[in-house]
C-alpha cells in the first residue's frame, strides 16, 4: 500500500481494519477485535466514512449520543490522542487520523479497510464480462462480511444510521449473487442459504422470492406454497399488510403450473432496493401470461376490485410441476365463454385453474385468491347468511372474519346553529 495512507507497517506486514462485522484491527501476527468504549466508537465513526472529513458534531452525536457534555470537545481530542497510541502498537503512523478544519479524516484504502475492498469487488463485478466471473466477484465480496455490524461498538447514533446503510450494500449484493445462483440452475446449491436468509430478514420480500422460487424449481410445489403462507401471515401479523405484487404473482404462477425462473421475479428487485448501477441490477421483465385481469386485479387497491375477472385457462406447458389435469374442453368454455354455462363446467375450471381444492366428494377448499376477488365482489362471503355448519375445509373464512367490514350508519342531520 501506498505510505501516504499511514495506515501499513515498513515491510510487508500490512495492517487492516475491519468494520462488517466486529470492530478490529489486524495484521499479519494476530487480528485485536477492540472492546466497547468511546475510542472504539470514535474509529468506527470515522471508517464507516472513509477518507471523508467527519465533523465534530457528528463525532460527538456518536460517542455521547444526544446530551452531549460540556467537555465534549476536549474528550473528543483525548480519544484521538489514545487512539493514535494504539496504533502505533500496530506500526500505524500517527497522522493516520487526520485533524482538519471542522473533523478529522481517516486516510485508508482498499488494502487497509474492509468495507473499501467490498465496494472494490461490487465495481469489478459490475464489469464483469459473464455472470460467472459476477458471481465469484460478488463472492468474494460477500465473503468480508460476518455479522453483526460493528456489534462490539456501543453506539445508538452508528447503529440507528450508519449500521442499516452498510447492510442494505450487503442486502443488494447477496440478492444479485443468488439471482446469479438461480439464472445458472444451481437451485438446490443455494437452498441452504436462501432458508438463512429468509428468516433472518423476515420481512425482506425478495430473499421469499428467491427461496419459493429456488423450492419449486426443485419439484417441492407443496414447500414453495407453504413458504409463501408463512411470510404471506408474518407480514399481515406483524405488519398488517398483504405479501407484494412479485410475490404474489410468484405464488400465482406457482398455482397455475407455470415455468419458474429469476426472469419472471427479479423485475421488482432493481426498483424496489434501489442498486447501486445498472448492470448489477438489471432484472428481465414480469412472467409471460401474468399481464392479464389476475395481474391487475393483484396491483390493484382493495377499493378498486369491483368484478371478479375471467378465470383464464390452465396453460398447455410448464416446466414446473403440472396442475391439476382436465377435460380441454372445460377449460376451453371459461377461458373463452360465449354465454351460459353449468355449475359442473365452473367447477371443474375452478379446479383446474387451482383457485379450488377437491377435498371429499361435494367439498372444496378455496384458495384466498379466489376469496379475495369475491370479496371484493360482492362484500365477503362472511356476511351471507349462514344456511347451516360450513362443510369441511370449504375456504378459510376464519381468515376472511379477522377484517369484517365495517358497517355503515346513516348519516346524522345537520343542524345550522
Amino acid at each position: 500500500m501506498s505510505g501516504s495512507t499511514g495506515t501499513q507497517q515498513d515491510g510487508d506486514g500490512a495492517t487492516r481494519f475491519t468494520v462488517l462485522g466486529l470492530l478490529a484491527i489486524a495484521d499479519r501476527r494476530e487480528t485485536a477485535v477492540l472492546q466497547p468504549s468511546k475510542p472504539a466508537t470514535l474509529l468506527a465513526a470515522l471508517l464507516v466514512r472513509p477518507n471523508a472529513v467527519v465533523s465534530v458534531e457528528w463525532l460527538q452525536r456518536a460517542i455521547w449520543g444526544e446530551e452531549t457534555p460540556a467537555t465534549a470537545k476536549a474528550a473528543l481530542h483525548s480519544c484521538v490522542l489514545r487512539l493514535r497510541r494504539l496504533f502505533a502498537k500496530y506500526g500505524i503512523a500517527g497522522h493516520a487520523i487526520e485533524a482538519l478544519p471542522g473533523g478529522y479524516r481517516m486516510a485508508v484504502d482498499t488494502g487497509t479497510l474492509d468495507l473499501l475492498e467490498f465496494r472494490e469487488l461490487l465495481r469489478r463485478a459490475d464489469q464483469a464480462a459473464d455472470q460467472k466471473a459476477e458471481l465469484g466477484l460478488l463472492r468474494e465480496a460477500l465473503a468480508l462480511w460476518q455479522l453483526p455490524v460493528l456489534g462490539n461498538v456501543p453506539s445508538d447514533a452508528l447503529h440507528r444510521e450508519e449500521v442499516p446503510r452498510l447492510t442494505e450494500e450487503w442486502l443488494r449484493t447477496a440478492e444479485r449473487a443468488y439471482d446469479i445462483e438461480l439464472a445458472l440452475g444451481r437451485c438446490r446449491e443455494v437452498l441452504a442459504e436462501l432458508w438463512s436468509a429468509a428468516r433472518s430478514h423476515p420481512v425482506h420480500e425478495r430473499f421469499w422470492e428467491q427461496l419459493i422460487e429456488a423450492l419449486y424449481r426443485t419439484g417441492r410445489r407443496a414447500d414453495a406454497l407453504a413458504e409463501y403462507r408463512r411470510v404471506r401471515d408474518h407480514l399481515l401479523e406483524e405488519l398488517g399488510v398483504d405479501p407484494g405484487p412479485a410475490l404474489r404473482r410468484l405464488e400465482l404462477s406457482i398455482l397455475r403450473g407455470e415455468s419458474v425462473t429469476t426472469t419472471t421475479t427479479a423485475a421488482t428487485t432493481a426498483t424496489a432496493t434501489g442498486a447501486a448501477t445498472t448492470a448489477t441490477t438489471a432484472r428481465a421483465g414480469a412472467p409471460d401470461g401474468l399481464h392479464g385481469p389476475d395481474e391487475r386485479a393483484l396491483s390493484a387497491p382493495a377499493t378498486a376490485r369491483t368484478a371478479i375477472p375471467a378465470i383464464p385457462a390452465a396453460p398447455a406447458a410448464a416446466t414446473g410441476p403440472d396442475p391439476q389435469p382436465g377435460p380441454a374442453d372445460r377449460a376451453g368454455v371459461l377461458a373463452t365463454p360465449s354465454g351460459p354455462v353449468s355449475g359442473e363446467l365452473v367447477l371443474a375450471g375452478l379446479v383446474q385453474a387451482g383457485l379450488l381444492r377437491e377435498g371429499p366428494p361435494g367439498r372444496y377448499q378455496v384458495h384466498d385468491l379466489l376469496l379475495a376477488f369475491t370479496r371484493a365482489a360482492t362484500g365477503s362471503w362472511t356476511h351471507a347468511p349462514a344456511t347451516g355448519p360450513p362443510a369441511d375445509g370449504v375456504g378459510r373464512t376464519e381468515r376472511a372474519t379477522e377484517h369484517p367490514r365495517p358497517t355503515r350508519l346513516p348519516a346524522a342531520p345537520l343542524r345550522r346553529t
